[in-house]
């Protein structure tokens, strides 16, 4: 069944829908984000969660146009299962591997992907600067894709892809040779967490791995090695600090979860599916609220550094 959070004007027959699929989708902050916008804007628009299973994906994707949805957003795994149904895609999109934002236009689907550009935006906000420096970026996945694109981005002089598979980590690497312009990329496997030679380099360490998320535990890292100006970002967010955070933070780093990352892809989205200028501070608010933190800072961990 779908959900909506923080509505202020009633649902009726003008009343238009933007969504998110997921499985599963209870978790999604989305729906907080999206409707304290349309509240902030006072627009007669909702933002509801939906349930899609992965082999309902293709049939509810196709039925955007007809129930003339604003825009949908997807979550893991659907962002790549999307691509066998969506092959209108904007260039990140097909780079990424993944779209997160899915639109109509003129009947048509269009797909496109948001996750390296709020990445990027929330590193810059937090006050990273990575031009001509390293960037460690841990896993192999759609969400380090989308970290690699962003160091690429901050013009970042080194990215080394770590990743417990040396072979996703070569392919993620091959993926961005025609895009990453001057910066160099190598692979590493785990065990390259423990070296100083490494870790000494690094002006942020980023996880993009959901390790850590359901277990007590996380790679081994040196975190003594890095610099006491080397930033750890995890691109997962959760009620607690994370393992990867946590021994940063004890230490002294800065540190900074992935609320920053879905406030600012959400805001992209918003502006994609409702053609309008996003009230980034609105739906802030709504996504701290929604978390359960102050208004202090987007990340609360980051806060707690900071502080």
């Amino acid at each position: 069944m779908p959900r909506a959070s923080n509505l202020r004007l009633p649902i009726g027959g003008r009343t238009m829908v933007a969504a998110v699929f997921g499985d599963p989708v209870e978790h999604s902050l989305s729906p907080a984000m999206h409707n304290a916008a349309y509240a902030a804007l006072a627009m007669n628009r909702v933002y509801l969660a939906f349930h899609v299973t992965i082999d309902k994906l293709p049939e509810a994707l196709r039925a955007i146009p007809a129930l003339n949805l604003l825009g949908v957003n997807l979550t893991v795994p659907h962002k790549q299962e999307a691509l066998h149904t969506v092959t209108n895609l904007s260039a990140e999109a097909r780079l990424l591997g993944a779209a997160n934002c899915i639109v109509a236009r003129e009947g048509a689907l269009f797909g496109d992907n948001t996750d390296a550009r709020g990445l990027e935006r929330d590193l810059r906000e937090l006050g990273v600067t990575l031009a001509g420096r390293t960037a460690i970026v841990i896993g192999a996945g759609g969400a380090a894709a989308a970290a690699v694109l962003a160091a690429i981005r901050m013009e970042a002089g080194h990215i080394i892809v770590v990743n417990r598979t040396a072979s996703r980590a070569k392919d993620l690497a091959k993926r961005f040779s025609a895009t990453r312009g001057s910066t160099k990329i190598d692979t590493a496997g785990l065990d390259a967490l423990k070296y100083p030679g490494v870790l000494g380099a690094a002006a942020i360490v980023l996880n993009a791995t959901p390790m850590g998320l359901k277990t007590a535990h996380f790679a081994p890292i040196e975190y003594a090695a890095t610099t006491p100006e080397c930033f750890f970002y995890d691109l997962v967010y959760a009620p607690q600090v994370t393992p990867f955070l946590k021994p940063a933070a004890d230490a002294g780093r800065r540190v900074a979860d992935g609320a920053g990352m879905l406030l600012h892809q959400g805001v992209l989205a918003f502006e994609l599916f409702n053609e309008v200028g996003a009230p980034v501070e609105a739906m802030r608010r709504g996504l701290m609220d929604a978390l359960g933190r102050g208004m202090r800072g987007v990340s609360r961990v980051a806060r707690i550094t900071q502080t």
